[in-house]
């Protein structure tokens, strides 16, 4: 029985996005993943205007008229879409009003819904560091609320991240290649062989969502910080300076040795900050794929 509260999250969820996937991001996803060519719809009368190359001069022949008829084309549209949701301990972490979790949630529930209202099909894989749920992609907003549901409800028994792990078993369910959105903070070394291993098959995109704390340390005097995903504790002085800003140095490089990979691997990202609103993130990240 999923809680009240829970239920009341999704319902909010699904109006907070489903405005934004009807008024902004079902037209920008369809501009930006196209299907896989054209396939052949119908032959009807040629009219002032059609490109002549589409005339089809045996159909017309066999009219037995002096009429033209043209072949007409439509897209081949359906695409598969994975949402490949890191759920380890570090993205139950926040400082903003939003842990990193919820905001995956929502970015999961505006890329689906795209999706389905393109009439595509979405799948959701759940991982830590290992499988921990699999949903197969289907199309309908019904099963839209269940990857929502999983997303936000799913109770994962690891705590560690092992993307590449992930993206083996991604290969695994695959009948066909998907575009794939991986929703993480990325804490997790040695990823580059297998993007770019993914990426040959699938298109990859990276969905990078952190907080403002992962990227630099508040004076709070002496506080006992914990590793999230290995449970190591240690003491740190927070008031002194040196420490933050050592601290913050090394952020910036985790941050900077993560889009290189991105880059060397041909990968497309999005940056998030829970403490911003997620939209222009996407918007932004949907204008560079449409003018490419």
């Amino acid at each position: 029985m999923i809680p009240v509260e829970i239920l009341k999250k999704i319902r909010r969820i699904q109006i907070t996005t489903g405005r934004l996937v009807t008024n902004v991001f079902a037209g920008e996803y369809k501009s930006v993943f196209k299907g896989r060519g054209l396939e052949f719809h119908e032959v009807r009368e040629y009219m002032v205007g059609d490109d002549v190359r589409m005339i089809d001069w045996n159909v017309s022949a066999r009219s037995g008229s002096s009429k033209l008829y043209i072949k007409k084309f439509v897209e081949e549209r359906e695409l598969t879409v994975m949402l490949l949701l890191d759920a380890s301990r570090s993205n139950y972490f926040g400082t903003t009003a939003s842990i990193k979790k919820d905001i995956a949630a929502e970015v999961c529930s505006v890329m689906a819904g795209s999706a389905i209202k393109n009439n595509d099909r979405v799948g959701i894989i759940i991982f830590t560091d290992r499988i921990e749920k699999y949903v197969p992609p289907r199309k309908g907003f019904r099963h839209v609320t269940r990857v929502i549901r999983d997303a936000l409800y799913f109770k994962p028994a690891g705590k560690g991240t092992d993307i590449p792990h992930c993206l083996q078993y991604l290969d695994k369910v695959s009948t066909r290649s998907t575009i794939s959105f991986i929703v993480s903070d990325f804490y997790t070394p040695d990823i580059k062989k297998s993007l770019a291993i993914a990426n040959k098959r699938h298109d990859i995109v990276a969905i990078n969502i952190l907080d403002p704390r992962d990227m630099s340390m508040p004076d709070i005097g002496i506080a006992k910080l914990y590793d999230a995903e290995t449970g190591k504790a240690r003491l740190v002085d927070t008031s002194s300076k040196s420490v933050r800003d050592e601290y913050a140095a090394k952020a910036a490089e985790r941050i900077r040795n993560v889009k290189k990979v991105f880059y060397a691997t041909n990968i497309d990202s999005i940056d998030i900050n829970t403490a911003i609103p997620y939209t222009d993130a996407l918007v932004n990240f949907f204008n560079r794929r449409k003018k490419r």
